[in-house]
């Protein structure tokens, strides 16, 4: 995307990549339709030290404006759900449009070229390139982070941060599963596949989507989400019921039903499995006339409230994204320049910027990538 803006903008451009394919991330994500940009996406989106850091290119480059360049290419999608924009066929469509973009562009690039070395000569950058040497007055770094190292993910952003005297902020995984042990062993077994809609919470943060069970630990979009705002040893809150009031459900069923068994009850919003959980491991089942009120508070607290500790995360090899990067204070966020280092620029996800789940990642891409093609 940086490519496309600089060389449009009459710049001579050459990307090097030391992949063998173009655009590998691309290819994979959203299932392989690609869920290229969210309709409704806006700075709150995003987790940075510096919240304000973002909304420069976002206002500048919008989700408007990517679509327009889809549309323009001809290719079909679709809303999924919240604003998820999907592609209708596969996600080489997008790759297809934005190589194309290149190509018409006359950006040069080159694959299968791993950077050995970077050193700064008076106004030029000197790389080593597969041993050879290249020299530019403008090195952009769009390395990405640490997520799916089989993709080719590296820490090469980083460093070439590091080198040049920029402070980088801590990293993890973001916008992934996760791990329970001994807690929830039993449930993961059982339960490996089965999904329910939730709102899922944390540290002040709380996402309504659905989660999943599989044999490692939890799963799907809620999980996924919470877990970029989740630090070890953290707890996290899960409302079974996020559409009802738990305590007013079982207060009518008790009314109008009271001789149905309170695991038949639970497996009217559950499936049958996880209504036998439930009343194996939290409840005792019986007939609903037999509970008195603060039994059923009981009863409802814990559906609107179970807890769960998670022992860890799936960590890089499946997270879709990085927390933390090149702190954003030594970048400006109009240029994405490196303040310290006259030619050096920092986009993508490289930088302490990490958008939630549905395709509020790509479109950073796309914004920072376009608005330092700009500047360049």
């Amino acid at each position: 995307m940086c490519a496309i803006s600089a060389a449009q903008n009459g710049k001579q451009v050459t990307v090097l990549d030391h992949a063998n394919k173009a655009g590998k991330k691309i290819l994979m994500s959203g299932g392989g339709r690609c869920n290229f940009t969210n309709i409704f996406t806006e700075p709150d989106n995003y987790l940075s030290q510096n919240e304000h850091f973002c909304k420069s290119a976002l206002s500048r480059y919008t989700q408007w404006d990517f679509m327009a360049m889809v549309d323009k290419h001809g290719i079909p999608y679709h809303e999924k759900t919240l604003g998820q924009l999907f592609c209708d066929n596969k996600s080489s469509d997008i790759l297809g449009m934005l190589l194309t973009e290149c190509e018409q562009a006359g950006v040069n690039i080159l694959l299968n070229h791993s950077v050995e070395a970077i050193e700064k000569v008076e106004d030029q950058f000197e790389l080593i390139v597969n041993g050879l040497t290249f020299q530019c007055e403008s090195l952009v770094i769009a390395t990405g982070g640490l997520s799916i190292p089989t993709l080719g993910a590296t820490g090469l952003g980083y460093d070439i941060a590091r080198q040049f005297g920029l402070k980088v902020l801590d990293t993890s995984a973001g916008l992934v599963p996760f791990t329970i042990t001994d807690q929830l062993k039993n449930w993961c077994t059982e339960l490996s596949g089965t999904a329910i809609d939730c709102v899922v919470s944390c540290n002040g943060q709380s996402f309504k989507e659905a989660f999943l069970f599989t044999h490692r630990g939890l799963s799907g979009p809620a999980m996924l989400q919470i877990s970029s705002y989740w630090k070890p040893g953290d707890r996290i809150t899960i409302n079974l019921l996020p559409n009802d009031s738990a305590l007013d459900w079982l207060q009518e069923a008790k009314t109008e039903r009271p001789n149905t068994e309170l695991k038949t009850l639970l497996a009217e919003k559950f499936t049958k499995k996880v209504a036998a959980l439930m009343c194996q491991d939290w409840f005792e089942s019986r007939a609903l006339k037999t509970y008195n009120e603060p039994q059923l508070a009981e009863i409802a607290k814990q559906l609107e409230s179970w807890e769960v500790t998670p022992s860890g995360t799936e960590g890089y090899r499946t997270a879709e994204v990085t927390l933390g990067g090149v702190d954003t204070d030594e970048v400006s966020s109009k240029t994405f320049e490196a303040k310290k280092v006259k030619g050096l620029y920092f986009i993508g996800e490289v930088l302490d910027v990490t958008g939630h789940l549905g395709g509020f990642n790509f479109q950073w891409a796309w914004a920072s990538g376009y608005c330092c093609g700009q500047s360049l």
